[in-house]
């Protein structure tokens, strides 16, 4: 190491190894080959290595949009509905643009199990694991409600504030847009009725009832079980003053000697829609 390597007999040095030595390296300068016959040329030097692959370019914040810019990207996701809305001082088309509080479902963890509705409910044995520890269940409060013989209710239950999620009081009041409530359960055949959906439409003190929908489906026993049976219902024209929706929903449990077999739920949903 350290020094260049003498080139074999009869072979013309190449150009590197001059510039190493501190002789010529310029095409058709004197040369160093041994043995008869005169001075050749240099061959070519070898092609340039390819240059280093540019690094991937850093993913830029993309710049802020304009206020007419937001409001555009807007009224090209809820259509027509959306221009005559007046916005008070207080909103911003901007804001709206980062909240998104229209057309989106404003529960947490709607899916804490990650279950697809499109596929009949997997097969699940009983458990003594708690629910907590069968998902996410991050924004849910979680009860229990003992029953007769070895049934029992789970309930879980969210309050959605409007006002926090982006929402203004002019909406609310005026427009009264609809707001629809939407859920999936499992028809688990533990008994005649598994599955419970109770919604209250609040007032600022969260505690004044506007507006309020009940049901509670029994099973026709028709299908084969495991199956999901969608419920839903859209409040329109609850009237001013609305300010949170709490939604909650109960599902049968069963006690076994393997622990409990539960009526599963999934896609829960509560979402704003501009009234047509």
């Amino acid at each position: 190491p350290g020094s260049a390597e003498r080139a074999p007999r009869g072979a013309v040095a190449p150009a590197w190894a001059w510039r190493r030595r501190g002789g010529p390296a310029a095409v058709g300068a004197g040369t160093e080959a041994e043995g008869p016959g005169s001075a050749r040329e240099l061959p070519p030097p070898p092609p340039s290595p390819p240059p280093p692959a540019t690094p991937e370019a850093l993913e830029l914040p993309q710049p802020e949009p304009s206020e007419a810019s937001a409001r555009q990207l807007l009224l090209d996701e809820w259509g027509p509905l959306g221009e005559s809305l007046l916005l008070p001082a207080t909103v911003t088309w901007k804001l709206l643009l980062l909240r998104r509080p229209l057309y989106r479902n404003l529960l947490r963890s709607p899916n804490p199990e990650g279950i697809n509705i499109y596929q009949p409910a997997p097969a699940r044995g009983p458990t003594r694991q708690p629910l907590e520890a069968l998902g996410n269940f991050q924004g849910w409060r979680i009860g229990m409600e003992q029953l007769q013989q070895n049934l029992s209710w789970t309930v879980k239950q969210q309050c959605v504030n409007l006002l926090a999620e982006g929402l203004w009081e002019e909406l609310l009041d005026d427009e009264q847009p609809d707001i629809t409530v939407m859920d999936w359960y499992e028809d688990s055949r533990l008994d005649q009725c598994v599955y419970e959906l109770h919604v209250w439409l609040l007032a600022s003190d969260c505690r004044t009832v506007i507006a309020q929908h009940h049901v509670a489906p029994r099973s026709s026993g028709r299908g084969s079980p495991g199956h999901w049976i969608q419920v839903s219902h859209v409040f329109r024209q609850y009237g001013p003053g609305v300010r949170f929706v709490h939604f909650l929903h109960k599902t049968k449990n069963r006690t076994e000697p393997g622990g409990i077999r539960r009526t599963r739920v999934t896609d829960s949903s509560v979402s704003v829609q501009l009234r047509e």
